[in-house]
């Protein structure tokens, strides 16, 4: 789809349909939807105190206009009530809007941002309303043969705006979250692939062609390659998989030759079947899903290269599957990490944290300014927030409260859980210096208190998405499936940290 910003006035602009806003608890039109009113006879005043138009958030009334003003149609987004009304709402707004079009099978859309007095920003505003129409209409379609699941697309969605001052601010909205959105798009796509398509190599290759795309360094380790750094703990996971595992590493470098990098980690387990503590067999096709983490670090580092962003930034993602192969790794083994410590498996289903913590001693080697991983790690994270919360763990109060303003500014939600002290107890283990799994209870503490002993001293935090990653239903700009959370969140996180280190962002 292409975005577009242009100057004029809204009620001439021709076309199919032209997008409007409407409060809950307005008793007549504002903003764009009074101007459009004016030109069509009060026909959406009459239809407002008829209650065919009532405003209710995410609701779409189509309005046909019999020639009164150049467009066929006039779409009236539901705003919700104005007291409550939020950009995060605005992306759901916008999203409906988006697929109600669709629908409508209309290649083109124009919409105004002008609701009457909001006060947010109209750069915020552009990003809120790309966002949430562009990941609304995501849709993973590559292995679907019928035309029928393909068709309605819209190819352009264009802003329309009358105050030419505003023209640069809304482009420049628009054009981040184009970026942005097209990233998690990438990363969508990356988790939407089958397993069989999207091996451990296969995802190599594909993080090589979009850092050849993006301008990005890249390096890939095979076997032989990990094996001389000590990392037998990521390969001791491989192990059961006659898919080779590979160490993924992205560079970008926007910033000082000399600045410490950001470094990002994510899980890529390609293909998570427990192992020999093998799952049931009851949703264990949506494991596939359990790189998660290493699309987002992947779909993130693309994100800062396209924004030029003015600092460096590293991505890390340890790929293998984890089956259970005649060679496969097994409960009572003792495996060494890059680190020096030893781990006895306790339960060959926590691999995850077992590969982290060869790639977060790897990670030390860029003396990183911060270390940020991000996983589907634990069942247990679902358990204490749900499906739609990350739980966020870390060793810096600064990073951490970074990662947290970013949340607020995307909607990409994360709550802290402590990482307790006394809880490390729970990880000791009498055959080596510990275990790779506690108790039921705390077990995504335990995880990153796991998860920590390899992070050194750099600031690290530690995001679990075990919920968010693949959503069973709808949202309101997330469609069912792969959500591709984390790409938005920390994104905004890198950009929030260009800005700070006062370095003027393009």
């Amino acid at each position: 789809m292409n975005i577009t910003v242009t100057s004029g006035s809204f009620a001439e602009f021709p076309g199919e349909v032209l997008i409007a806003g409407h409060f809950q608890d307005n008793t007549a039109p504002e903003g764009a939807a009074r101007l459009l009113d004016e030109h069509c006879g009060g026909m959406i005043s009459e239809l407002i105190q008829r209650g065919d138009v009532t405003g209710k958030l995410y609701s779409c009334s189509v309005i046909y206009t019999r020639g009164m003003i150049p467009v066929r149609r006039i779409l009236i987004a539901g705003l919700g009530k104005k007291d409550e009304f939020t950009l995060e709402k605005l992306r759901g707004v916008f999203s409906k809007a988006a697929r109600e079009i669709r629908d409508l099978n209309i290649p083109l859309a124009a919409a105004s941002l002008d609701f009457g007095g909001m006060g947010f920003p109209r750069g915020d505003m552009a990003h809120a309303a790309v966002e949430g129409a562009l990941l609304g209409l995501y849709r993973f379609t590559p292995y679907k043969t019928g035309e029928e699941d393909k068709k309605g697309e819209i190819t352009e969605f264009i802003i329309v705006e009358n105050r030419s001052e505003s023209l640069e601010e809304i482009r420049n909205g628009a054009r981040t979250a184009e970026i942005i959105s097209r990233a998690v798009y990438c990363a969508r796509d990356l988790v939407s692939t089958p397993s069989n398509d999207m091996t451990p190599s296969i995802l190599a290759e594909r993080a090589a062609a979009i850092a050849a795309e993006a301008g990005l360094g890249c390096d890939v380790m095979d076997e032989a390659a990990m094996e001389k750094l000590g990392m037998r703990a990521l390969l001791g996971v491989a192990r059961g998989s006659a898919e080779e595992a590979r160490l993924i590493i992205l560079e970008y470098r926007g910033g000082g030759e000399n600045d410490r990098p950001v470094v990002l980690v994510g899980k890529g387990i390609t293909f998570d079947s427990g192992g020999i503590s093998i799952k049931p067999a009851d949703r264990m096709d949506e494991m596939k899903s359990d790189m998660a983490g290493g699309a987002a670090v992947i779909a993130t580092i693309k994100a800062a290269a396209d924004l030029k962003l003015p600092l460096n930034v590293t991505a890390i993602v340890p790929a293998t599957e984890n089956l259970p192969g005649g060679r496969a790794y097994k409960p009572g083994d003792v495996l060494k990490t890059m680190s020096g410590q030893t781990v006895e498996v306790k339960n060959t289903d926590a691999e995850g944290r077992l590969i982290l913590a060869d790639a977060l001693t790897f990670a030390q080697r860029y003396n990183p300014a911060a270390i940020i991983d991000i996983a589907t790690l634990t069942g247990a994270c679902v358990i204490a927030l749900g499906d739609y919360i990350a739980g966020l763990m870390g060793t810096d109060e600064d990073l951490k409260t970074s990662i947290s303003a970013a949340s607020d500014a995307t909607g990409e939600t994360v709550w802290e859980l402590p990482l307790w002290h006394d809880y490390e107890e729970l990880l000791k283990s009498d055959v080596a210096d510990m275990k790779n799994v506690g108790t039921r209870a705390g077990g995504t503490i335990t995880a990153g208190l796991f998860l920590k002993k390899f992070a050194g001293d750099s600031p690290w935090a530690h995001l679990d998405i075990a919920g968010p990653a693949l959503l069973s239903k709808d949202r309101p700009y997330i469609p069912k499936g792969a959500s591709g959370v984390g790409v938005r969140l920390l994104t905004q996180f890198l950009m929030d940290r260009s800005r700070a280190s006062h370095v003027p962002h393009p």
